[in-house]
């Protein structure tokens, strides 16, 4: 019993983690917030662009039909030939339809054509649905062709069939989704276990005070480059294991995402130092790595497909630096993007880090000042405390 009261009293003393509300905040988290969030079970209103090189009538009663479907939206009608791939980047589509030309012809003359489409395979959830919903507007299309208006009868023979093509993961395979997620999510976090109670450790050991005083915001994270070598190194090395023993895929540049794994892991380890910052000890620091680390691997898109979530869910998810990581990641590592492909995304991801990096100076200056303020009250208490003790010592000689 001495044990059990001992061990409460710590629990609620703040010197370790605290439980009692850390339990209490993930169960409300997890069965209000993403429950709200995660309420979508499949592709509403998916992005999908269109290539119509036939620019007919017919092709564009098509386009209309594709855009009134629920799971599907159109968001760019081209009409000259692109490379799909490259409509793929920064995940402005889930799928791309081709349209070819003489397709209106074929249509009305009976001869065979296809309408070619293009899927992003990286997660086959997210176009599970989208096949099935154009394969339907196909076969109810060949029906009306054939009298049979309202029908998807599989009998009937149509002139117009699907062409389609898996990209960037075309045997579906683990490795290149739910392996490949863990591996950075699992990375993120344990550098975050390591970082996030840096400034409380330099509290404690009396080590903090002078590089208020006497350093700048440099000195505290020029602390994190070994950290950040290591998880560099982690990724890399991670990679090769699934490259070498399973089928991952890696089509892009090393050296590309080698360079913004370098701005990754500063961000990172900015928002790790500041979210630690007030904690009271490195125990207490690492239970707050639940605020920015999990919601990226959560709607970032490796536990889910990014077309499940609402556009107001995948614009809020990008205020976790791992969401950021998995774009580049599908990018660089998936779909071969050079650096003018994710230039947009990358400068985006900039002004994010200026912003954490504005937070973290403004949080340095800030305890600057409150620490000269209270040494300056310490330092008036002292000479009341001298300036008394002198007055009491004259009185006694007088």
């Amino acid at each position: 019993m001495n044990s059990l009261r001992d061990e409460i009293r710590f629990l609620f003393s703040g010197q370790g983690m605290p439980y009692e509300k850390v339990c209490l905040m993930v169960a409300a988290v997890v069965c209000i917030v993403l429950g709200f969030m995660l309420s979508s079970n499949f592709s509403h209103d998916a992005k999908v662009v269109v290539i119509d090189l036939d620019n007919s009538a017919y092709s564009h009663e098509l386009t209309s039909r594709i855009d009134a479907s629920e799971y599907m939206k159109v968001t760019a009608v081209l009409n000259t030939p692109v490379d799909p791939s490259t409509l793929f980047y920064r995940d402005q589509a889930v799928a791309v339809i081709y349209f070819p030309r003489g397709l209106e012809k074929d249509r009305y003359t009976g001869a065979a054509n296809h309408v070619g489409v293009f899927y992003d395979n990286k997660n086959t959830a997210q176009t599970s649905d989208i096949k099935i919903a154009l394969n339907e507007l196909i076969g109810l299309d060949n029906a009306a062709a054939q009298g049979d208006p309202g029908s998807t009868n599989d009998s009937l023979n149509g002139t117009i069939g699907l062409a389609d093509r898996n990209l960037f993961n075309p045997n579906g395979s683990n490795y290149n989704v739910e392996v490949q997620g863990f591996l950075f999510f699992f990375g993120s976090m344990f550098f975050t276990f390591a970082t996030i109670g840096m400034v409380p450790r330099l509290r404690l050991s009396h080590q903090l005070d002078k590089i208020l005083l006497e350093g700048t915001p440099w000195d505290i994270l020029v602390r994190l480059v070994p950290y950040g070598a290591c998880l560099i190194v982690s990724f890399v090395f991670g990679m090769a294991i699934l490259r070498i023993l399973g089928d991952m895929t890696f089509t892009g540049s090393l050296l590309l995402f080698l360079a913004v794994q370098i701005f990754y892991v500063m961000t990172v380890g900015t928002l790790s130092t500041l979210f630690g910052w007030t904690a009271a000890n490195p125990g207490i620091a690492s239970s707050r790595m639940i605020l920015f680390i999990p919601g990226g691997f959560i709607f970032g898109g490796p536990t889910g497909p990014v077309s499940f979530y609402p556009d107001w869910v995948v614009a809020a998810s990008h205020l976790f630096p791992l969401t950021w990581e998995y774009h580049f990641v599908r990018d660089i590592i998936s779909r071969g993007a050079g650096f003018g492909d994710i230039s947009k995304e990358f400068g985006a991801f900039l002004i994010y880090m200026a912003v954490a990096l504005i937070l973290f100076c403004a949080k340095f200056f800030s305890a600057r000042r409150a620490l000269l303020k209270h040494r300056a009250k310490e330092e008036k208490h002292r000479l009341q405390q001298l300036n008394l003790a002198d007055g009491t010592a004259m009185g006694q000689a007088e």
